[in-house]
């Protein structure tokens, strides 16, 4: 079994001989080559994931404001961006967007896939900070504007540290569902997790050992997101709320 985990793992990709395990000499072998793929999938998300709780927080908040025109806007933003599938959204930003945007013609095609990622995903975290704001009782609204705050002063300091506390739990499924989906950016060939299984398992022809290596490192990836999230529950949790462990 070690043996053939070598002859997969440790198979220069270019030679195909079997030496070290991490390629010496300027070589590259399929765990190299996994781990630099591993690497891409996890800027791809982090970036995505930025630029979704950015703009996600953004358009949640204007949705409860009392002005219409803003209400309007982030609802446009969240129906545009949530009910248009991610692999098109890609492909609008990665050919279409740079035809008028002309510096994303200038900008790696990993930096635009998260780009595309993260407007998707915000439409999603628009909706969650907007039910969290919303899950707040109007007096502490009117308790902030009472007490000389601005509005934007009661959201920064009176609603949305309220609201983050309790969007936390959907906010994680967000940050998991961002690296599943990362895998989308095969399509604008990035070379991450999904580009690697594939052209790893046509080139060794044992796309099992490649494809269950791939499954683990997204479980992994994942699994890594719900505990930095359950950290941060428990860090900002508020003893004696209703549902909160003593």
């Amino acid at each position: 079994m070690a043996f053939e985990w070598r002859e997969l793992w440790c198979k220069d990709t270019v030679d195909g001989t079997v030496g070290a395990c991490f390629g010496s000499n300027g070589g590259q072998t399929y765990l190299d080559w996994l781990i630099t793929a591993w690497g891409w999938t996890l800027a791809v998300s982090a970036v995505g994931l930025v630029i979704a709780l950015l703009l996600g927080s953004l358009m949640g908040v204007l949705r409860t404001t009392p002005s219409k025109p803003l209400v309007m806007l982030g609802n446009a933003w969240t129906e545009l961006f949530r009910n248009m599938p991610l692999i098109v959204q890609l492909f609008l930003w990665y050919f279409v967007a740079p035809e008028f945007l002309p510096v994303l013609k200038s900008l790696p095609s990993w930096v635009v896939a998260a780009i595309g990622l993260g407007f998707f995903t915000s439409a999603r975290i628009s909706e969650q900070v907007r039910a969290g704001i919303q899950s707040i009782p109007k007096g502490q609204t009117y308790a902030g504007l009472a007490m000389g705050l601005t509005r934007v002063q009661t959201y920064r300091y009176v609603l949305l540290p309220v609201a983050f506390r309790v969007v936390i739990p959907p906010l994680t499924s967000e940050g998991m569902s961002i690296v599943k989906n990362s895998s989308v950016a095969f399509a604008l060939s990035v070379l991450e997790l999904t580009q690697f299984a594939r052209q790893a398992g046509e080139e060794t022809s044992r796309p099992t050992e490649v494809y269950a290596m791939v499954t683990v490192a997204y479980f992994i990836s994942a699994f890594s997101v719900y505990l930095v999230a359950s950290l941060l529950e428990r860090a900002v949790r508020v003893p004696g709320v209703a549902g909160v462990a003593k």
